[in-house]
This record gives C-alpha cells, sequence and structure tokens, in this order.
C-alpha cells in the first residue's frame, strides 16, 4: 500500500516537472508580458468594408484567449501588425452551362511580427486561407461572416503557431 502511494506521487511529480516549460494552449515560455497587435489595414484590390478590423479583433482574441500576455495599445513587448493583401473570389467548378457551381473566397495577410526581447523570433510573412461555397450563394451577411470566422480562425491560429508556439 505504501509503495503505491510512493509509485502515484512520484508519477505525478514527474507528470508535472516534464511539462513545466508548456503551458495547455502548447506555448513555451514567453518572455515577455505584454502584447499589442496594431490595425490591420485593408490593402486588398477587392475590398471587402470592415474584415481589416474583424481581423485585428480576432488576432487580439486568441492571444489573450491562450496565453497570460496582456493587450497594450503601444510599447508592447511583442507587436503584430499588417495587411490584408488579399480578398479573391474565384470559381472553383462548373456545371455543364458553364455557371459556377462552387466557388472560393481566398483571403491573404501579412503579418510582421516583432519580439523587444528576443530580435531572431522577428517575422515578416504571408498566410492565407480559404472558404468554399456553393456557386448560386452570395456572400451577404450570415454567409460572409461564416467564411470570414472559418479563414481568420485558421489564419491568426497560424499567425500564434508561427510567433509563440514554434509549431
Amino acid at each position: 500500500m505504501k509503495t503505491t502511494k510512493y509509485l502515484a506521487l512520484l508519477l505525478v511529480t514527474l507528470t508535472l516537472a516534464s511539462c513545466g516549460a508548456y503551458n495547455f494552449t502548447g506555448t513555451g515560455k514567453i518572455d515577455a508580458k505584454t502584447f499589442q497587435v496594431n490595425y490591420f489595414l485593408n490593402n486588398a484590390p477587392l475590398v471587402q468594408p470592415g474584415i481589416e478590423r474583424t481581423f485585428t479583433l480576432k488576432l487580439q482574441d486568441l492571444i489573450q484567449n491562450q496565453t497570460n500576455l496582456n493587450l497594450v495599445r503601444s510599447n508592447g513587448d511583442l507587436t503584430y501588425e499588417g495587411e490584408i493583401t488579399s480578398y479573391t473570389i474565384t470559381p472553383m467548378a462548373a456545371t455543364a452551362d458553364l455557371k459556377a457551381a462552387q466557388n472560393r473566397l481566398s483571403i491573404t495577410v501579412n503579418v510582421r511580427y516583432v519580439n523587444k526581447n528576443k530580435d531572431t523570433d522577428n517575422f515578416e510573412k504571408s498566410f492565407s486561407f480559404y472558404y468554399d461555397y456553393p456557386g448560386d450563394q452570395q456572400l451577404i451577411g450570415s454567409s460572409l461572416t461564416t467564411a470570414l470566422d472559418v479563414i481568420f480562425e485558421r489564419i491568426t491560429q497560424d499567425v500564434f503557431n508561427e510567433s509563440l508556439a514554434k509549431w
């Protein structure tokens, strides 16, 4: 009985000690206390109003939800900035009468990341993702919101992984 307790205690101790450098979101030790997300401009040739604000807020929310960093307006230890460089809708499949059976919305965001405490982590990189939808559907209202949610969830997670999770 005593041996079982000691083994259980040893197992718990080893498990917790081995996970010390990581938290539940997969980030290692972050040498920062604050972050800022500057407003992402919409420089895409085809402009969809409001998507720059949506992206900026989604990136802020993701970092706040997955780290203990504090969001600041300026002088953050970590800075995210950039612009939406592409917003395109392209037909992906055609029907027999040459109408689009399926369309694809693709968005590309150029991100500049600066870590004041570790210059080797800095990068500038483009992140893209897409959303396919039926050719007879227009992207307005809730369908546009759904498309943006899918695309921005992937892009913001990719930015997070590149900057903080190092995956």
